[in-house]
């Protein structure tokens, strides 16, 4: 199958991930004047890299669930596996000797190959949420990331049974073989707390006991070896550290800290140059060894979903992995927050909501969080009620939920059909968009909910500006006004960036958890109001976030 260049650019002459396929990257608006934030991010999500037989480095794209291939060289990046293609979320890949690609699709547990001449094959799907994947010449071998996972070797041409090497895995993720034939993985967590990780294990590849070759690293995420046989263990926090370890003389250990938030897996070059990605902000980046970096890829927003904007004017995105701040120059990540998708500013504090059930507020001054709920289905959309209690869209039960200051919950209104997101107009009165019956709705104090305007197109992120209500049109990326007084409706603005690249046929949604782990989140165009009567929006079909000033009328 042939790749697809991406070369779009939009109003801002900056490269959009919307692609060749369509889309302007902007919005068409005669009542708003639209610019971006920050520049787009051509990476929808990087995770799993590996150069392949043609010297690009090839991206694993989770969140996108697509592969691209960047050329070091130039940084231009070509859809190799779309986002049509069988594979549905992509978090790591590795080259066989005949140059295949091995692709280890998370959320529904398949491994895939596809040859060079583009032809996918299933390999396995007996695999628990397969991610760290790597090639000995013709032998494959993968490993789960959950609690007590499996190493096992597959046989891509299907004449044996998967071998499990080993069990036991806390949350296996990329891996490779060493400079000794063994197998290298690293442990993301140990212990009873989650946050105690630090261990790097090896086996050797036909099985045997497996062994702690490294105690004590920070937040191992993935181990690679560069061309001198040197390990490097990449960190998964904020500060983006890579620990080099000395296995061949006395263990000696030396720490780089790169700034690269969330680094996610590494590559090297024949010139032993090493290539990371980052799950928290995309891009690629070249690490050299003393932990200057150059962007090859810049880093942006992989979504974002939710935003909201402060009493003194700071913009803050919810960007799946982290609460993040776009800037013209790029996106500045205020705190690792995993799974933040609905956010509202409340004074000095973030309130978040995660699809994968929590409420939670952030104070960005300290870094404390609290949560406020937990087990809902789907919340997704957050705003403040007028007296003070937090109002909740949760998607997947059809409700609207408040949680008060003591963390009680009360239902507000059920019986919708999939509730995105609310907003309260100056009467104190509540309002809903609800995607899939494709209206906006005004919760009443008594009985059913009111249709406010029907007939819309997936509708998602909502705001109220004076006497009108604004919500998002997924569907035909479009935003819609609605005059509260008549119910009188109009276009407001066309062509937002929003949703998978026009003409990508989406498929059906991969599983919101898998074997107990979280799997993939549905996107969420998120709309906010400012103080001073701007409109923003996040751009998630290009990673931005777009604001949108009134024109003088």
């Amino acid at each position: 199958m042939s790749g697809v260049r991406e070369s779009s650019r939009g109003p801002s002459g900056q490269p959009s991930r919307y692609g060749a396929t369509g889309g302007r990257g902007g919005a068409a608006s005669a009542r708003w004047a639209v610019e971006r934030l920050n520049p787009p991010n051509r990476l929808w999500g990087s995770n799993g890299v590996a150069f392949g037989p043609d010297g690009r480095l090839y991206v694993a794209q989770f969140l996108a669930g697509q592969i691209s291939a960047v050329d070091p060289a130039t940084g231009d990046v070509e859809v190799v596996v779309p986002m049509d293609s069988p594979v549905q979320s992509p978090d790591d890949l590795a080259f066989g000797a005949d140059g295949s690609m091995y692709i280890a699709d998370l959320v529904p547990g398949r491994v895939w190959r596809r040859r060079p001449q583009g032809e996918y094959t299933l390999v396995s799907e007996d695999v628990a949420n397969p991610n760290g994947i790597t090639c000995l010449g013709d032998r494959l071998f993968v490993n789960e990331m959950r609690p007590d996972g499996r190493l096992l070797e597959l046989f891509p041409d299907g004449d044996r049974e998967p071998v499990v090497l080993t069990g036991g895995l806390a949350l296996g993720n990329a891996m490779q073989v060493g400079p000794d034939g063994h197998l290298y993985y690293p442990h993301m967590m140990s212990g009873p707390n989650p946050l105690l990780t630090g261990q790097v294990w090896r086996i050797p590849p036909d099985g045997g006991a497996p062994e702690v070759v490294a105690d004590d690293v920070h937040q191992p995420v993935a181990v690679r070896f560069d061309q001198g046989g040197v390990l490097h263990v990449l960190s998964r926090g904020p500060e983006g550290i890579v620990t080099r370890v000395d296995l061949h003389g006395g263990g000696s250990r030396t720490l780089v800290t790169s700034g690269v938030v969330g680094l996610d897996n590494a590559a090297f070059d024949a010139e032993n140059r090493m290539f990371v990605s980052s799950y928290a902000s995309g891009g690629v980046t070249e690490m050299h060894p003393d932990g200057r970096t150059r962007e090859i890829v810049p880093r942006g927003l992989d979504g974002p979903y939710g935003v909201t904007i402060d009493l003194g004017g700071t913009v803050y995105a919810a960007d799946h992995y982290r609460v993040a701040g776009p800037s013209p120059t790029g996106v500045t990540t205020h705190s690792l927050l995993h799974f933040a998708h609905g956010i509202v500013a409340d004074g000095e504090l973030l309130h978040l909501t995660s699809q994968f059930g929590q409420v939670q507020t952030y104070d960005p001054g300290s870094g404390a969080v609290r949560e406020r709920a937990g087990g809902l289905r789907r919340p997704l959309g957050i705003t403040v009620a007028p007296d003070g209690s937090l109002v909740v869209a949760e998607s997947g039960a059809g409700r609207i939920v408040a949680v008060d200051e003591q963390d009680a919950l009360t239902v507000l209104a059920d019986g919708l059909e999939q509730p995105v997101d609310v907003a309260f107009d100056a009467e104190g009165r509540c309002y809903v968009s609800d995607e899939r019956l494709g209206a906006v709705l005004r919760v009443e104090a008594e009985g059913a909910p009111v249709v406010v305007v029907d007939g819309l197109d997936a509708p998602q992120g909502l705001a109220v500006l004076g006497d009108e209500v604004f919500t998002v049109e997924t569907g035909r990326r479009r935003l819609r006004a609605v005059a509260l007084t008549t119910g009188e409706s109009r276009v407001d603005a066309e062509d937002l960036p929003v949703g998978v690249p026009p003409g990508v046929v989406p498929r059906a949604e991969p599983a919101l958890f898998a074997h107990g782990m979280p799997g993939m989140a549905r996107r969420f165009a998120g709309l906010a109001a400012g103080p001073d009567g701007v409109l923003l929006l996040s751009g998630n079909g290009e990673g931005t976030v777009l604001r949108l000033m009134p024109n003088a009328r």
